[in-house]
């Protein structure tokens, strides 16, 4: 096999893999450790992956943070889907929180039908969405985050560090297997991190395009929450692994035609 053909395979397996050791690499090429080490050197140079100890991993750019505009129009119907199944974990008489994001948006908009329920959100377009519903809203107010619709700061988490909630729907910026949630601010990740300790259940809602991504700051491992609601994007292996730590559900990805 020419190398342009090796480097392309291992570029391949990578982006499947995300990490591969020398070893691995070796058996699938049928190439001497000194061939594949050689290959790993040229595509780091080309800023293509990074070197780790006995292997390597896809230099993947961090996750950073896009207006609503952006987020809005993208994997809609996934999102629908996501928020539809969400739909089942919620009883009467109970206390939601609702994390900033266009997926828990979409939980939003069902949620206005209901009666006797509390939402709590840190996200003025949510309680925006409820503001004519019979949903008692509660907003964890601070400073507002343009362009997003998010709040933050210490009137945020004050009001957090008083809460205990029965069900909080979880919002990401990227989700790994390894390095878990993450956000990409230290203040994101604070406010996510005091939701989590507020409620009782935690279940992640996010689209399969979050998965494999990995932002600047963690919020938590997997371990950490209950549940995730995804759609059928993600792979049979990210599956798997996700059942290790938690309960999986997943949905419809691709509209019908």
């Amino acid at each position: 096999m020419l190398p342009n053909d090796r480097r392309k395979f291992i570029l391949e397996q990578l982006s499947m893999n995300e990490k591969m050791d020398i070893e691995q690499l070796v058996d699938h090429l049928n190439v001497s450790a000194m061939t594949i080490r050689r290959d790993l050197n040229y595509l780091e140079a080309q800023e293509k992956l990074i070197r780790t100890h006995g292997g390597a991993v896809l230099n993947k750019p961090l996750v950073i943070e896009t207006s609503f505009q952006v987020k809005e129009g993208k994997y809609s119907y996934q999102k629908r889907q996501i928020a539809q199944k969400a739909m089942n974990l919620i009883q009467s008489h109970s206390t939601i929180l609702l994390d900033s994001g266009t997926t828990t948006l979409e939980i939003a908009k069902l949620l206005k039908e209901k009666k006797d329920l509390t939402v709590v959100t840190n996200d003025i377009k949510i309680a925006a969405e409820l503001m004519d519903s019979e949903v008692k809203v509660i907003v964890a107010g601070g400073e507002l985050q343009n362009n997003i619709g998010a709040l933050f700061g210490p009137l945020t988490e004050q009001v957090l560090r008083n809460l205990h909630v029965d069900l909080f729907f979880l919002g990401a910026h990227a989700v790994h297997l390894e390095a878990g949630i993450t956000a990409p601010t230290f203040e994101k990740a604070s406010i996510k991190k005091l939701m989590i300790e507020s409620a009782e259940t935690t279940w992640l809602v996010a689209d399969s395009s979050k998965f494999g991504q990995k932002s600047l700051t963690k919020v938590c491992h997997l371990s950490c929450i209950d549940g995730v609601i995804t759609d059928d994007g993600i792979t049979d292996v990210c599956e798997e692994i996700l059942k290790e730590h938690l309960q999986v559900v997943t949905v419809e990805g691709s509209e019908a035609k």
